[in-house]
């Protein structure tokens, strides 16, 4: 027999080596409150660490615990237990009660993610709709009375109203009222007294009000009504959740009765109030003849932490603008980022106060302002340092000038890139020229300009700029309808001075074409004569500004815009819909 012989140099599995170096074992807290109930992944953690540690264990200690272990690791495994397992857990959302679910539902606002909650399982969809999708946004007019008893008798569906906007009585828009509402008339309605409803209208609707405690934006349209604005508003006032107010009412700027109002010591006030929008209706019911800012101004008093403020009037043949001196000389909110002001007048001492409320406004970066008479516009001085993080500017020439001369405190210039409103008349317009050439300028949007030269004298002065709107041409001998090709070409060559332009507007270069369609497929020899016609004028547009990408439609009416596109060498026209 062959004996195998065995080298003793052989490595062979001895006995020491079959021996597993054992690790030194790590202590584990036996302490059940060290252990937090929130953090399943710790709890797993330290379980699978107790459990590894068994084996090692030597004598009759091997695979088992102590009266610690086994209490700490029954405090484990209630924690890991609700996150495992196939059985649905007690603590998922689905399984709340109805109360915490509704709660819940009642901190999200917008109804398009209402509906995607709503659509995430049938449990959701229950809590939902009935008393939260469909009572968000509510649209009626302060007759329908029924909406208002409905909300005044529910408190808690009322609190579930976010937005709230009133109608005009003569107005055609589509209402918004919650389906389980009855539209007929209901006992409320029915009265013998029909001077007594408008009472009981604004007794229902202010009660109905004061219990919309989480109301984020109201709407005030109601100019045909014998219900006032001014009679509602301490009830607003009550409504502390208020984000934005927005007003279209004409007797909001009417004047004030001697001994109507009354001075408070501690106002209330507003606090997450941030948007106030103050619009007067043309030809409307209310109009005065001696507008005021009265009202108004006592209502903004209440607004400390405004954000933005657009006042904006509109008044008839012979009537006067409301005055702002109060307004600019009381008025003051640190937080004023947008600033809109229309169709308003000063005295020559009020322009004193218009810088002092400028100065005051460090923080605005939107300002629209048209502030009158222009004549008054001379004594304007403003405070150096004034508006340092404006943006954008909409006013005449003359402000434009004062805002642009204005020095500058701090060491990087004013971020003004946007200005609007103006009107080159030819006269008066080299100092608003010179203002421009020390402003790095990229959008400019004219009110209008006389003549082509206007525009040439424009364009020197801004360089950088990368959006031009020139208006309409305000002479008389203005030309209808697209522009000849040697006229195409000298806006061409003007707009080559610009080469950073995208958008050109104010000029229209294309021929219609009926089908309103950029191809040569029409059957009639008239389109197919005007398609030739524009691809020429888009090609020689796109040869002198290759950057040039937006231009007029042939129709200004139509919310659309002609836009440039290449192919290689060659250029192409297309026609797109944007929002008016």
């Amino acid at each position: 027999m062959l004996a195998l012989a065995v080298n003793p140099r052989t490595k062979g599995p001895t006995a020491s080596r079959m021996r597993c170096t054992r690790r030194p074992l790590q202590a584990v807290d036996t302490n059940v409150a060290s252990y937090d109930r929130k953090d399943p992944f710790a709890a797993f953690n330290v379980l699978r660490k107790l459990l590894t540690a068994l084996p090692s264990r030597i004598g009759g200690c091997q695979f088992k615990l102590t009266q610690e272990e086994q209490k700490l690791s029954i405090h484990l495994l209630a924690i890991v237990e609700p996150f495992i397992g196939f059985s649905p857990s007690r603590h998922t959302l689905t399984r709340q009660s109805t109360e915490v679910l509704d709660g819940i539902v009642t901190h999200i606002d917008s109804k398009r993610d209402l509906l995607a909650l709503a659509l995430s399982c049938k449990r959701m969809h229950d809590i939902v709709f009935p008393r939260h999708y469909e009572y968000r946004v509510v649209r009626c007019k302060i007759s329908n009375i029924a909406v208002w008893g409905h909300f005044a008798g529910n408190r808690s569906v009322a609190a579930n109203v976010r937005r709230l906007e009133i109608l005009d009585e003569r107005s055609t828009e589509n209402t918004i009222i919650p389906s389980d509402i009855l539209a007929t008339d209901t006992e409320l309605e029915s009265s013998d007294d029909e001077l007594g409803m408008h009472s009981k209208q604004g007794r229902l609707f202010s009660s109905a009000l004061a219990k919309m405690c989480s109301l984020n934006v109201f709407i005030w349209s109601c100019n045909h009504s014998l219900i006032s604005l001014q009679s509602i508003w301490p009830t607003i006032l009550k409504c502390h959740s208020l984000k934005s107010v927005e007003i279209n009412d004409n007797l909001v700027f009417g004047p004030i009765v001697e001994g109507t109002t009354g001075v408070t010591k501690h106002p209330t006030i507003l606090p997450r109030l941030s948007s106030v929008a103050v619009r007067s209706i043309s030809k409307g019911y209310g109009q005065s003849k001696n507008a005021e800012l009265t009202r108004v101004t006592d209502m903004l008093h209440h607004c400390p932490n405004l954000e933005e403020l657009d006042i904006r009037y509109t008044a008839q043949t012979g009537f006067a603008y409301p005055r702002a001196d109060d307004f600019f000389l009381y008025g003051r909110w640190p937080s004023l980022r947008t600033l809109t002001l229309t169709h308003l007048s000063c005295t020559i001492d009020g322009f004193d106060a218009v810088a002092t409320f400028l100065a005051a406004h460090s923080n605005i970066e939107v300002l629209h302002l048209d502030v009158g008479p222009r004549t008054h516009l001379a004594t304007l001085a403003l405070v150096p340092g004034t508006l340092p993080r404006l943006r954008e500017l909409r006013c005449n020439k003359e402000f434009a000038c004062a805002v642009m001369a204005c020095p500058s405190d701090s060491v990087l210039p004013r971020p003004l890139e946007t200005i609007k409103g103006m009107r080159l008349t030819g006269q008066r317009d080299h100092a608003f020229f010179d203002a421009l050439r020390r402003q790095a300028i990229k959008r400019v949007e004219l009110a209008g300009y006389n003549e082509f030269e206007d525009i040439r004298k424009l364009v020197d002065c801004l360089p950088n700029v990368t959006w031009l709107d020139i208006g309409k041409k305000s002479s008389s001998a203005t030309h209808k309808g697209p522009m000849s090709i040697s006229s195409v070409l000298d806006w061409a060559n003007l707009l080559a001075q610009l080469p950073g332009l995208t958008t050109f507007h104010g000029a229209r270069f294309f021929y219609e074409v009926t089908d309103g369609h950029a191809s040569f497929t029409s059957t009639l020899m008239s389109d197919r004569s005007r398609i030739r016609k524009n691809d020429e004028v888009a090609s020689v547009i796109a040869w002198k500004c290759p950057n040039l990408r937006r231009l007029d439609h042939w129709d200004e009416h139509a919310g659309k815009v002609i836009v440039l596109l290449k192919d290689g060498e060659k250029a192409k026209w297309e026609i797109k819909r944007v929002k008016v």
